[in-house]
């Protein structure tokens, strides 16, 4: 009987040692695992009350992983995937859209370096950087900027 409850405790930490994970990312990889009803739950609120589990920890890991190479609106929808409540959603967004721009160029610059030469390669490079989930003025800024030398 304890046996099933420390193998969910040692499969949340495993998982936990590799990165951070929502309560709601943990509960999906312990439900195959659980053996009675609420046992998932008892383990979580254990390893939550000691710290292991900490949605603002989730959050910093998913920007500092993610943020580099995708704009604010992918990071967004990765936050929500892992079940983080809409305010601590909503802060971090807030927080990335004031490094939008930088980080577009950035991910542009590794990308392309070069100013489209034709519209089509300004469409291609735009395309490429709205599918990254950076925002369409954001984008248009800065496939601009570049395109500012080739006059």
């Amino acid at each position: 009987m304890g046996f099933e409850q420390i193998s969910l405790k040692g499969r949340a930490l495993r998982y936990l040692a590799g990165r951070e994970h929502s309560r709601l990312e943990l509960t999906r990889k312990l439900a195959p695992h659980e053996a009675h009803p609420g046992e998932i739950e008892a383990v979580l609120d254990e390893l939550q009350a000691k710290g292991y589990i900490s949605e603002a920890r989730v959050a910093a890991s998913v920007v500092h992983r993610r943020a580099p190479k995708l704009g604010t609106a992918r990071v967004r929808q990765e936050l929500q995937s892992k079940g983080l409540p809409p305010e601590l959603v909503a802060q971090t967004v807030a927080e990335l859209r004031q490094s939008e721009q930088a980080r577009a160029q950035d991910v542009w610059r590794r990308k392309f370096d070069a100013p489209p030469q034709n519209p089509q390669e300004t469409v291609k490079q735009m395309r490429f950087l709205i599918s990254r989930g950076f925002a369409p003025d954001v984008v248009r800024r800065v496939v601009a900027a570049a395109g500012q030398t080739d006059d």
